[in-house]
């Protein structure tokens, strides 16, 4: 994890608005030598990793190369020259291990590659080195990034820090007093190596994987024939072939049983002298859940391949056969289940297809060396009634997709979807003590009937492979240690209500988190090593590093009074470690009474307290989005239960994506990399700041585009320069009060720019922000300055845009606005403090008239004149030059009328201001409306055909101007507002004269007509126009 940022109340700071970009910065930056040094557990597997390394391949070390992997494997590979050769067996180059190795696999690669010199990087074998190590690093690189932030309350969140140690000591206490911890044996993600289980910041992959519970359906092979004869006398329990089921309530329904004919399989010691074949990962897996004699050692008494199993008779539980044989399929995974499996054909269209396969395919069948007799005989097995599918859904849906064979993938997995979620939530059981039941109730008494009968095992791995920091394949085992009691039904409603009262800044956000409360069961909060606090009960065990920092934003508030300016804790001032007793944190946190016999002054402690209330509850917290499903939620949890009032509860999360450089992942093998000091270096620290404020809003992954830093760049320094010519004697600028429709014009895109900079960080898009501070406040006062003309600028209003500028932009690039502030525009004082800039209300229709005039009227006359001035395409040698257009018409409309003001009303009633969108019966109610309208000499097709392309139209402004763009008149008046604006026109568009007329006039109607002109187009906001040469 890169970093959480905690941002203190917005009522307490000139400033507060710096501090998200800083988060966002510092949040989605890779800080490649930061990052590792942020965990507890990863530290210490970093370090142990490192530590092996060095031990195996020596100090500076020498690994393997593949040159190394060939020449010691070549002897193993020749063997003896006259020895018979296996031509099943594959012998590699490489070992697994190696394969999966790329550049800068090795902990000491990626040490290297991070910048630390060889002679140093022998120090990291120890853990705390790592703790020592990067934190300076960390707070030099943020300071030279320009965030601001509070230094004196840094601190580290390990046992070295004995005053926050104390801290979640009693952090947990107070949980264990409200029983939301308890003790208990349940199935845990878990590392080998680590010996003990493997949380979410633990993992190298396999974040937010869980347990995949399933049923080992014990199938008894009833003759140890072949290969498996070898097992006679060593399994006076029996040998069973065990199959992972997610279905246990469909055994009734078995016809045969699958293996993968090159699959590599084993037969291991299980318990009461049975016999379990299966697969190694899967034999891990049950060693680790008290179900063989030794945990985590798996006895292979035998190996063996899928082709060995080809055959053998089965007794299997449930099943109306005596006997049922191992039959060959070549879909197995072998990475999940056991790599046996179950075959119920009515049921599973894998099964019922591969079945048919074998049946229709003698040479399939002598391929794998399979018996008619193991085969036809076995038909389909009616077990549950699905409505719609029958009692033979497989079959079923397997005829009407006209599936072929087993290589018809995409229609088995279609086949798949329609039968399985079905069976489960509609079926009814057709056999069995629980026939008449449906599927979903009758499963779980089936499960637990096989279980305690001996005719199956509980059994649990991880969903997909899950990788420990410390390098090795994550199993399921069942331990016993202590869970905070997530989920528990209040604790679950009170998490709930907190959320649903707090800023998510996106509605995807906050669905995460529900769906998040909604599977969130209990936690292990327990481990057995690595670095952190000790549980204070049970001191064999450390608290795990997702459960003890879900509340430290309020050790935040007092870090300063204790830790003497020292994050690691080692140098205490009048405060002790040990003052600080549960009693004291009370005293602090939960308006405890002043303790008996404490050693810190009462004066000192009301001070902690005060400052607590002062800053909480916190306004902000911004991380990732992969920690919703753990750190967050577990944030907002305990937050809900040390302040069960609610009054303490977060304000706001705002979660993003990860960061993209230039539109790929960042990696250190591939070269795309960049750290945050680098990054400062080559762009200076504003124009990334820049370039990350451009790089994304919302949850998506944030893309940085080293263009739009280089470009920053060049935009910053032109703009300082413009600024220093403004601000100079020779700038030309007009003196007195605005006063000029440009000037109007100029001084409300100010205030807009004020009124929308505001709204985008108040909801922390920083994109949105740098979109009106930056971008489009910039365009504004270059259509200013043009428009102005050689009457020049007014000099209020440039000293205006300045300033705004300045401030509006501070959060994004501290270090101009500094030098804005102070060097340019000689302010007092910092701009840090110079607070939020004043402006008036915008008016949003000043706003469309002056869009009107440059993004559309002059616009679209440009294009107008360069079709009449272009030269015609053909040649001919009498053809004369094209002519000058010198003057022009214009015709404006006052009112939509006819069908156009039809479709308009029509959408007014249907458009929701509060949603910015519009109903869903929209379109139906908009050709009703047409079709009432009389005397426009069209029928109805037609009119369908005109009117809906302008609906349409009309509905995409309406999204983006609101519902005064659905108005059958503008908001100003069109004519006056190109009077107004004339002398301008006539210089953007190059023309000696311009003539503007109304509809409404009929001289002017009349002159239209006598001109050949058609004025039927015209409408408000889209004149006609006509144009001459003289």
């Amino acid at each position: 994890m890169g970093c959480c940022i905690w941002v203190m109340p917005s009522h307490s700071l000139s400033w507060s608005l710096q501090q998200p970009i800083t988060a966002c910065v510092a949040s989605v930056c890779s800080l490649a030598r930061v990052s590792t040094a942020l965990e507890c557990l990863s530290r210490q597997a970093c370090a142990d990793k490192l530590d092996r390394e060095l031990t195996a391949y020596g100090c500076p070390p020498r690994f393997p190369t593949q040159q190394d992997e060939e020449e010691e494997q070549q002897p193993a590979a020749n063997g003896d020259a006259g020895a018979p050769v296996d031509p099943t067996k594959f012998v590699g180059k490489k070992s697994k291990a190696q394969s999966k190795k790329g550049p800068g696999a090795t902990q000491w690669d990626i040490l290297k590659r991070s910048g630390i010199q060889e002679e140093d990087i022998p120090q990291f074998r120890d853990s705390s080195h790592w703790l020592h190590y990067f934190p300076p690093l960390a707070e030099r690189d943020l300071r030279a990034m320009g965030c601001g932030v509070d230094w004196r309350r840094s601190f580290i969140t390990t046992d070295m820090n004995p005053f926050y140690d104390s801290f979640v000591r009693w952090q947990f206490w107070t949980l264990y007093r409200q029983g939301k911890i308890v003790k208990d044996k349940r199935y845990a993600v878990y590392s080998p190596l680590d010996g003990q289980p493997c949380a979410d910041h633990d993992r190298a992959s396999g974040e937010g994987v869980g347990p995949q519970e399933y049923t080992l359906i014990k199938m008894r092979v009833k003759e140890l024939k072949g290969k498996l004869s070898a097992l006679e006398g060593q399994a006076d329990g029996g040998v069973y072939l065990m199959a992972a089921s997610l279905r246990p309530e469909t055994m009734y329904g078995q016809t045969n049983c699958w293996a993968l004919p090159d699959g590599k399989y084993g037969a291991y010691k299980g318990l009461n002298g049975e016999v379990y074949v299966m697969t190694y990962r899967s034999a891990l897996n049950l060693s680790y859940q008290e179900k063989t004699p030794k945990r985590g050692e798996p006895e292979c008494l035998l190996e063996l391949t899928g082709q060995d199993l080809m055959g053998l008779p089965l007794s299997a539980p449930n099943c109306p056969h005596d006997a049922i044989y191992v039959l060959p399929l070549l879909t197995i995974l072998m990475n999940k289940g056991t790599g046996i499996v179950t075959s119920v054909p009515s049921d599973s269209p894998d099964d019922y297809t591969a079945l048919q396969d074998l049946k229709k395919k003698p040479k399939l069948r002598e391929k794998y060396n399979i018996a008619d007799e193991w085969v036809m005989p076995f038909e389909v097995i009616p077990i549950i009634d699905i409505p719609g599918f029958g009692d033979v859904a497989a079959q079923v849906v397997c005829e009407q997709l006209k599936v072929q064979s087993q290589n018809d993938t995409a229609k088995l997995a279609e086949a798949k979807q329609l039968v399985y979620l079905k069976g489960f939530t509609d079926g009814v059981m057709k056999v069995g003590p629980m026939a008449g039941k449906k599927v979903s109730e009758a499963k779980p008494v089936i499960k637990e009937q096989m279980i305690s009968e001996g005719h199956a095992l509980a059994y649990s791995e991880p969903e997909k492979m899950v990788m420990s920091r410390s390098g090795d394949v994550c199993v399921v085992a069942l331990t016993d240690q202590w869970y905070l009691v997530y989920g528990e039904e209040q604790w679950q409603a009170d998490t709930s209500a907190a959320l649903e009262k707090m800023e998510c800044y996106s509605e995807e956000a906050k669905n995460s988190f529900r769906h998040c409360l909604g599977w969130l069961q209990q936690w292990a909060c327990s481990r057995s090593f690595g670095l952190g606090t000790r549980l204070p009960w049970d001191e064999q065990y450390l608290i795990e590093s997702l459960s003890d920092s879900t509340i430290y934003m309020a050790y935040y508030t007092i870090a300063h009074y204790i830790q003497n300016n020292d994050m690691y804790g080692q140098h205490p001032g009048a405060i002790r470690a040990e003052d600080l007793t549960h009693e004291v944190w009370d005293y602090i946190f939960l308006q405890g009474p002043y303790p008996e016999g404490c050693a810190i002054p009462e004066g000192t402690l009301l001070k902690m307290r005060q400052e607590f209330e002062f800053w909480y509850p916190f306004d902000l917290r911004v991380s990732g989005k992969d920690l919703i499903q753990n750190h967050l939620t577990f944030s907002l949890y305990n937050h809900t239960a040390i302040w069960p009032a609610g009054d303490k509860n977060p304000a706001s999360f705002r979660c993003n994506g990860h960061l993209l450089l230039n539109s790929e992942k960042m990696s250190k093998s591939t070269g795309n990399f960049k750290t945050l000091s680098e990054a400062i270096a080559d762009y200076s620290a504003d124009a990334m700041r820049w370039a990350l404020a451009d790089a994304g809003d919302g949850m998506d992954d944030a893309n940085f585009e080293t263009t739009t830093a280089n470009a920053a760049i060049l935009r910053l320094t032109k703009e300082l320069a413009w600024m220093e010519e403004s601000l100079g004697p020779t700038a030309g600028l007009r003196d007195g009060p605005p006063s000029t429709t440009h000037d109007k014009f100029f001084e409300n895109e100010l205030n807009i720019a004020v009124y929308r900079a505001k709204d985008a960080y108040d909801k922390l898009l920083f994109r949105e922000a740098l979109k009106s501070a930056g971008y489009d406040l910039a365009n504004a006062r270059d259509v200013y300055r043009f428009a102005c003309g050689p009457e020049g600028m007014n000099r209020q209003l440039v000293l205006r845009y300045i300033e705004t500028s300045c401030l509006l932009l501070v959060p994004i690039t501290p270090h101009t606005s500094e030098h804005i502030w102070s060097n340019l525009l000689q302010k007092q004082g910092s701009v840090l403090r110079a607070g939020w800039p004043q402006a008036a209300e915008p008016d949003f229709v000043m706003q469309r008239q002056a869009q009107y005039i440059e993004d559309h009227f002059i616009p679209s006359v440009r294009k107008l004149i360069s079709k009449a001035e272009a030269p015609p395409k053909k040649k001919k040698a009498d053809t004369p030059p094209p002519p000058k257009i010198t003057h022009g018409q214009v015709w404006v409309s006052q009112q939509f009328v006819g069908w156009q003001e039809a479709v308009l009303r029509a959408l007014q009633g249907k458009y929701d201001a509060s949603s910015n969108s519009f109903a869903a019966d929209t379109v139906p109610a908009v050709l009703e409306a047409v079709k009432s309208v009389e005397g426009s000499g069209l029928n109805e097709k037609q009119l369908k055909q005109m009117a809906m392309p302008f609906a349409k139209y009309k509905m995409e402004e309406a999204q983006a101007g609101g519902l005064q763009v659905l108005d059958v008149k503008l908001p100003f008046d069109e004519a006056a507002l190109l009077w107004d604006n004339l002398p301008y026109l006539l210089r953007s568009l190059n023309l000696s004269g311009l003539a503007i007329s109304s509809t409404a006039d009929s001289a002017a109607v009349d002159a239209a007509k006598t001109a050949g002109v058609d004025l039927g187009p015209a409408c408000p906001g889209q004149p006609v126009v006509h144009l001459a040469a003289n």
